[in-house]
């Protein structure tokens, strides 16, 4: 386990509220990457692939992944959530190494200074949410309109309406973000295999969950992006990510990455 100061006195219990097919697999990966001691509650989705109630007595939206941290001696736990803040914050703690370095020598504080590895990092953490991970819920509620229960007559509605945003709007999307990725990793700093150079990041971690839902919703193959593929392959082979499937095959019985 990564170090702490010891100042700051004993190290808190942490528990991770865990979804299936969630953002929450990736902070599992995360604790595990960075060697974090921690519990893990697992959930399942309803009928309806929502996220059941009893989340909400965690935190009020209801969502996953969710964290508890209970520091010695405290009364009430912290409550993280959101994927990145959850990252960042952890970062901070236990992982600092996941996060490139933001200035090369005598370049300390300088506006336009930052080493490229540390621009692309702050730009992905904040892309997979934020400008990926949309088009691929869209993605999800166009196929659920599509196939959604309607008279016979009507379908053939429904169809066309749903056909219409994938051609119009999804498809070209999802071509210009994954030639936009295939480039970044055709580019990436130091020659390196990730998304920031030669390194594992925290903004790869970041990147797993959408490239996975991509690899059934964009409609794009591997032998059109195969950098794209060959990097979601790559993190799928991180020691610490078999650990977190390993942990929920043991629990669950299976690991799904798609609905």
């Amino acid at each position: 386990m990564a170090s702490v100061n010891p100042a700051a006195g004993e190290k808190p219990k942490i528990v991770l509220h865990w979804l299936e097919v969630s953002r929450s697999h990736r902070i599992l990966w995360f604790f595990e990457e960075i060697g974090l001691t921690y519990e893990l509650k697992t959930y399942k989705r309803t009928a309806e692939a929502l996220a059941p109630p009893e989340l909400k007595d965690v935190d009020p939206l209801g969502k996953s992944p969710v964290v508890e941290i209970f520091p010695h001696g405290a009364t009430k736990p912290i409550v993280l959530a959101e994927s990145a803040a959850i990252v960042e914050y952890f970062c901070d703690y236990y992982g600092s190494w996941l996060v490139p370095r933001r200035y090369p020598e005598g370049k300390d504080g300088q506006i336009g200074g930052e080493t490229e590895a540390w621009l692309r990092h702050r730009r992905f953490m904040h892309y997979a949410e934020g400008s990926i991970m949309p088009l691929m819920l869209l993605g999800v509620i166009v196929n659920r309109i599509r196939n959604s229960p309607a008279p016979f007559f009507i379908k053939p509605i429904i169809a066309g309406v749903a056909n219409k945003i994938e051609s119009s709007f999804l498809q070209r999307n999802f071509k210009t973000h994954y030639d936009f990725l295939e480039q970044q990793l055709a580019t990436a700093p130091d020659g390196g295999n990730f998304l920031c150079g030669k390194d594992l990041t925290a903004a790869d971690i970041m990147m797993s969950f959408p490239l996975e839902a991509g690899e059934s919703r964009s409609g794009l193959t591997k032998e059109q992006y195969p950098r794209v593929w060959a990097y979601v392959a790559r993190l799928h082979e991180r020691e610490a990510y078999k650990r977190a499937v390993a942990s929920i095959v043991e629990r669950e019985g299976e690991f799904k990455t798609t609905l």
